[in-house]
């Protein structure tokens, strides 16, 4: 359980690092646009991840 724990704490410091460098990217020119979506991107599926884990953390516990 605390495996799943630190992965849950690695992957949110993740998702909200990502979060930060997209926002703080402007939107011209072009190529940053992309690059913003990308981390964007990366951010929602670490995200995604983290709720994952916490839903499995929250089965373990319950079981």
């Amino acid at each position: 359980m605390d495996e799943l724990k630190a992965k849950i704490k690695e992957y949110s410091h993740l998702a909200a690092t990502l979060s930060n460098q997209a926002r703080a990217i402007p939107l011209e020119p072009k190529e940053n646009r992309k690059r913003k979506l990308e981390l964007h991107g990366q951010a929602i599926q670490a995200s995604r991840q983290c709720r994952a884990l916490i839903e499995e953390l929250k089965r373990q516990q319950a079981a």
